[in-house]
């Protein structure tokens, strides 16, 4: 079962994924240089709008977690391994 997001929560929606999929990445749940779930996936499973879903990814990017693959996708960066992943 996904994590709840909390829509009227304090922190925002983007933020909260971003954390939910930081988790993900840093447990080894998902591996370097294997996809992300892809924007509509991620939309339907927490029930969050576009915006927030590639907010949250751009976060991850800018972290060096995640490397984005114009018209593919993100991916887990081996950088996640030296992060903190398992």
């Amino acid at each position: 079962m996904a994590t709840r997001i909390q829509h009227e929560g304090p922190e925002p929606v983007y933020r909260q994924l971003a954390g939910i999929l930081r988790d993900e990445i840093l447990s080894g749940r998902i591996e370097p240089d294997r996809p992300l779930p892809t924007e509509a996936d991620l939309r339907q499973r927490y029930g969050v709008p576009p915006e927030d879903v590639r907010r949250a990814i751009q976060e991850l990017s800018d972290e060096g977690l995640v490397y984005i693959l114009p018209g593919e996708g993100a991916y887990v960066s081996s950088r996640a391994e030296e992060t903190g992943g398992g």
